[in-house]
């Protein structure tokens, strides 16, 4: 009964088969995803708040310092010093003239 609720689901384990015996190569990788939804959950309360924005450039703005500051915390970085380090660093750069800069301040490269 492949047009039913069970069937179209093993339809899809069956079609997903490939992704699912790499996932079982890799014993680095986790069974759930729990910890990206955790890590994703203020943001999507946040969004909530943003329906009030009383601007769309205010609400991009929000969204981005929102990021900022959760791919810090992902990173291990206190957002804090995060953010100071960049307010110090960041008006005193030519970006255009020196992208080796604007990377160094990603939280990625724990600048910090």
């Amino acid at each position: 009964m492949p047009r039913t609720s069970m069937g179209k689901a093993v339809g899809y384990a069956q079609d997903q088969r490939f992704w699912l015996e790499h996932f079982l190569l890799d014993g680095r990788l986790e069974l759930s995803n729990n910890r990206a939804e955790n890590a994703i959950r203020p943001f999507t309360v946040g969004r909530k708040n943003w329906l009030f924005a009383n601007s769309v450039k205010g609400a991009k703005a929000s969204a981005v310092l929102y990021s900022i500051i959760e791919a810090a915390k992902a990173n291990g970085i206190n957002p804090y010093d995060y953010l100071a380090h960049v307010f110090k660093t960041a008006p005193n750069c030519d970006f255009p003239k020196n992208l080796a800069t604007l990377n160094s301040l990603l939280p990625l490269t724990g600048c910090i």
